[in-house]
C-alpha cells in the first residue's frame, strides 16, 4: 500500500507540475496577441496625445476581452489611460518603467489585494523613439489553484480505491477463506471429538484448498482408522469372527499368523510411479489389476515390494538402498526398486512376456513369437529380482516371498536354490491354457521348472490349476497327486491351488473416504463427460486384444441399428488407456479401434447425441468409481481374462443395488458372479440383444442380482483372498 501511495504521490507531483506549466504558457501567449491588439489600437493616439481617444479605447477592449486590466503609460511611466484605478500599482509601475527603458516587453507575477495578475508591459512606438507602454493584466489565481485540485482528486481516487480494494478483500477473505477455514476446522474438530464418523464430509471446492483439503482428509481418516483398528483388536480378542473381511480383520491376523515373519511381494509392475510435472515431483497408481489386488495386502500386513522403477522420477525418490516408503502420504510398507536397462526390459517385457507368454495364454487368436534373444533377456531380468531379495532377506530367517505372475516364472527356483528356508509362492494373474497350446513354448520345461520351485502356486480358477498339472504330466517327469493337487519333483513338493482373487470391498471401511474434488452425482458425471441421454452403458478396458474391444464396438452398432429406439437414449462410455504401445500389434490394435469408434459416431450420430464416448485417458479409481454408480450397464466381453477386477469393481460402487453386469463367460469373473448377465462375446447379436434385455431389466430383477452380488463380494474380497493365501504360505513352513 505504501508503495501504491508513493507512486501515486510521483504521478500526481509530475502531473501537477506539467499542467501548471502548461497554464503558465496558455496564459503567456495569450496575454501577448492581447498586448498586441491593444498596441495596434491606441499607438498611435498616444502619440498624438490623443487622451480621451485612448482612455475610450482601453475600457472599451477592456470590457470585450473581459481582461483583468489595461494601463496605457506615456513615455514618462505615467498612467494616461487605465482600465480600472485600481490596477494602477507601484509594482505595475515599475515593471513598465522596466520596458521603457530597455524598449523591450516585460512581464512577472504580483499581487493586488490579495489576487494574483500575471502582467506584461509592451513599449510603445513614434516613429524611431519610444511614445509609451501598454501593461495588460490577467488573473492567475488558478494557476496556483490547479495543481492543488490535481493532488485533491488523485489522492480522492485513491482513497476510493483503496477502501473499494479494502472492502472487496474483507468480502473475499469472509466468503472464500473465512468460512471454508472455518468448516474445515469444524470437520477437523468432530473427528477429533470422535463425531465425524455421523457427520457427511461437507469440504469446500475450492482449487486453492485442495492441498489442504487433502491433508484434511488424510488425518481424518487416520483418525478414524485408528479408532477402528482400536475396536476391532478388542473385539477379536474376545469373540471369534465370523463377519467379513477388512483390511483391519487382515492386519490383525497377519500379526497373529506372521509374527515376526517377514513377508516380500515380488512384481515386475511398481504400485507407485514417480514422474516429474512442470518441474514437481508427482506419484500415480498404475492401471494393473494385480497392484490393485496386492496394494490393499501391503497396506494391512506391512513389509517389502520389489518392483521395477519405471517412473522417470523414480530415482529420485529412492535412498541409498533403492527404497521409498510407501504409499507417499501414509507410508505403511517399503518399496525397493530395481532398474532395467533398455535393451533387457525390451526383451523380457515387450518381448518375452507380451509377445510369447502373453498371447500363448490367451485363446485370443493372436501368434505367439518367440524369440532366443527375448529369453536370454528373460532369464538375466529373472535373475536381477531373485538377486535383489536375496539381498533383502539374507539376514531374516524362514521370510515369506510373494512372486506375482508370468513375466517372473523363474524367480521361484532361483530364490529357493540359494534360500531352502523361505517359504515362495507364485500367483498366477493370468489364464493358464491346456497342455496342448502350452506346448508351443519352445522353453516350456525351462517355465514350469522355474514355476515348481514355489512351494504354493495360485490360480484364478479350478481349471487353470487343472490345465497346468495336466501340463506338467505332458512335458516332465514329476509325481503328481491329483487328490492333494502336489506336484513332487526333485525332492521338492509344489502345492496348486485356485484363490479367486478378488478387490477391496468397502464393508464399512473407515479409510476409505472420496476425493471431494470429483464428480458426486450422476448429473456430475453426465456434465463432466457431456452427456446428455438418460442411460449410460460403461465399459474399462485398456487396449488389448484380449479384452474384444473390436467385437464390442459391433455390438454397439448392431444393437444401435436393430433397437433404433434407443438413439439419443443411450450412451456407450468406453474408457480404454493405451498400453504396450512399444509392440506393433497393440499399435494397430489401437489405430483400429479408433477408427471404428470414428466410423460409427459418423454413421450414428446427431446433432445433440454421439452414440460412442472413447476416452482414451487414464481415470483414477475415484473417477472411475463415479463412472461406475452412473452406468446403468457395465459390458465386459473379454475374449480371454483370467479374472477381470472392473466387474468386481462395477458391482462394488453400487451401494443403491441398481445396475446390470454383463460379462464374457470367458472371463474368470463369471464363475463367481453367477447373477451377472453371461454372453459370448463373439456373438455380437448376442451381446446386442443382453444390452437391451439389460436396458428394460424391471427394478425388482435389477436388485436382486445386484443384491446377491454384492454379498459374494462382500465375503470374498481381497482381504479374504490375501489371508488365504497367507494362512497357506505359513502352513507350508
Amino acid at each position: 500500500m505504501v508503495i501504491i501511495a508513493v507512486g501515486v504521490a510521483s504521478w500526481t507531483y509530475w502531473q501537477a507540475t506539467q499542467e501548471q506549466q502548461q497554464l503558465q504558457n496558455d496564459l503567456t501567449a495569450r496575454t501577448k496577441l492581447l498586448a498586441r491588439a491593444v498596441r495596434e489600437a491606441v499607438e498611435v493616439n498616444v502619440a498624438n496625445n490623443f487622451i480621451a481617444t485612448v482612455d475610450r479605447s482601453v475600457k472599451r477592449l477592456a470590457e470585450r476581452e473581459r481582461v483583468g486590466g489595461i494601463v496605457v503609460f506615456d513615455s514618462h511611466a505615467a498612467v494616461i489611460a487605465v482600465s480600472d484605478p485600481k490596477h494602477s500599482t507601484t509594482e505595475l509601475a515599475a515593471l513598465v518603467g522596466r520596458a521603457l527603458d530597455i524598449d523591450q516587453e516585460q512581464s512577472r507575477t504580483f499581487s493586488v489585494e490579495g489576487r494574483d495578475f500575471y502582467a506584461l508591459a509592451l513599449p510603445l512606438h513614434d516613429e524611431q523613439r519610444v511614445s509609451g507602454a501598454v501593461a495588460i493584466l490577467q488573473q492567475a489565481d488558478y494557476i496556483k489553484q490547479e495543481p492543488w485540485n490535481i493532488w485533491r482528486e488523485n489522492f480522492l481516487r485513491l482513497f476510493l480505491k483503496v477502501l473499494a480494494s479494502v472492502l472487496a478483500l474483507l468480502l473475499f477473505i469472509r466468503w472464500f477463506l473465512y468460512r471454508p477455514i472455518s468448516r474445515l476446522t469444524t470437520q477437523l474438530k468432530s473427528a477429533r471429538l470422535e463425531s465425524g464418523d455421523a457427520a457427511p464430509l461437507r469440504l469446500p471446492r475450492i482449487p486453492f484448498f485442495r492441498p489442504l483439503i487433502r491433508e484434511i482428509m488424510h488425518i481424518r481418516s487416520h483418525l478414524a482408522d485408528a479408532r477402528g483398528r482400536a475396536e476391532i483388536e478388542a473385539r477379536l480378542r474376545m469373540e471369534k469372527i465370523d463377519s467379513p473381511w477388512t483390511g483391519d480383520r487382515l492386519s490383525e491376523m497377519a500379526k497373529e499368523v506372521l509374527k515376526d515373519r517377514m513377508l516380500v511381494v515380488v512384481s515386475n509392475r511398481e504400485p507407485y510411479i514417480h514422474t516429474k510435472s512442470g518441474g514437481q515431483l508427482q506419484y500415480y497408481f498404475p492401471a494393473s489389476g494385480m497392484a490393485t489386488a496386492i496394494e490393499p495386502l501391503m497396506r494391512s500386513c506391512g513389509g517389502l515390494w520389489v518392483a521395477h522403477g519405471s517412473g522417470d522420477a523414480d530415482r529420485q525418490t529412492v535412498d541409498a538402498k533403492d527404497h521409498v516408503a510407501v504409499p507417499p502420504d501414509d507410508p505403511r510398507y517399503t518399496l525397493r526398486r530395481i532398474w532395467l536397462n533398455p535393451q533387457d526390459e525390451q526383451g523380457y517385457y515387450f518381448g518375452f512376456s507380451n509377445e510369447g507368454v502373453w498371447p500363448l495364454c490367451h485363446n485370443a487368436h493372436v501368434r505367439p513369437i518367440f524369440r532366443k534373444e527375448d529369453w536370454e533377456a528373460y532369464q538375466r531380468v529373472n535373475q536381477q529380482f531373485a538377486n535383489a531379495v536375496l539381498q533383502e532377506i539374507k539376514d531374516v530367517q524362514h521370510p515369506l516371498i510373494f512372486v506375482q505372475d508370468y513375466l517372473l516364472a523363474l524367480v521361484p527356483r532361483m530364490i529357493k536354490k540359494q534360500r531352502r528356508d523361505a517359504v515362495v509362492a507364485l500367483f498366477w494373474h493370468i489364464p493358464w491354457p491346456n497342455s496342448e497350446a502350452f506346448s508351443i513354448c519352445p522353453y516350456r520345461s525351462e517355465i514350469l521348472d522355474g514355476m515348481l520351485g514355489a512351494d504354493l502356486l495360485g490360480f484364478h480358477t479350478q481349471l487353470h490349476c487343472n490345465n497346468f498339472i495336466d501340463t506338467v504330466g505332458r512335458t516332465m517327469e514329476a509325481l503328481i497327486d491329483w487328490e492333494q493337487f502336489e506336484v513332487q519333483r526333485s525332492h521338492h513338493t509344489t502345492m496348486v491351488k485356485s484363490f479367486p482373487i478378488s478387490i477391496a470391498f468397502p464393508n464399512g471401511d473407515a479409510n476409505m473416504i472420496a476425493d471431494p474434488t470429483t464428480p458426486r452425482s450422476s448429473t456430475d458425471v453426465r456434465e463432466a463427460f457431456d452427456i446428455h441421454t438418460p442411460h449410460i452403458v460403461l465399459g474399462v478396458d485398456r487396449i488389448d486384444y484380449i479384452k474384444g474391444l473390436v467385437e464390442k464396438l459391433r455390438a454397439i452398432e448392431l444393437f444401435f441399428e436393430k433397437y433404433p429406439a434407443y438413439k439419443e437414449q443411450v450412451t456407450f462410455v468406453q474408457i480404454a488407456p493405451s498400453s504396450r504401445e512399444k509392440i506393433e500389434s497393440y499399435r494397430q490394435l489401437d489405430e483400429q479401434i479408433t477408427s471404428e469408434v470414428e466410423r460409427i459416431n459418423a454413421q450414428l450420430r446427431s446433432a445433440r447425441w454421439k452414440p460412442i464416448v472413447f476416452l482414451k485417458h487414464r481415470h483414477t479409481h475415484e473417477q472411475l468409481n463415479q463412472l461406475y454408480k452412473a452406468a446403468d450397464v457395465c459390458l465386459i466381453t473379454s475374449l480371454h481374462d483370467g479374472m477381470n477386477l472392473v466387474a468386481k469393481e462395477y458391482v462394488a460402487a453400487h451401494d443403491d443395488e441398481r445396475g446390470v453386469l454383463v460379462v464374457s463367460q470367458f472371463a474368470g469373473v463369471s464363475r463367481e458372479l453367477k447373477e451377472a448377465m453371461v454372453v459370448n462375446p463373439y456373438d455380437v447379436e448376442q451381446v446386442a440383444d443382453v444390452i437391451k434385455w439389460s436396458l428394460e431389466c424391471p427394478k425388482a430383477e435389477e436388485m436382486r442380482r445386484m443384491k446377491k452380488m454384492r454379498e459374494v463380494l462382500k465375503q470374498h474380497n481381497v482381504y479374504q483372498w490375501a489371508a488365504e493365501i497367507l494362512r497357506t504360505m505359513v502352513g507350508l513352513g
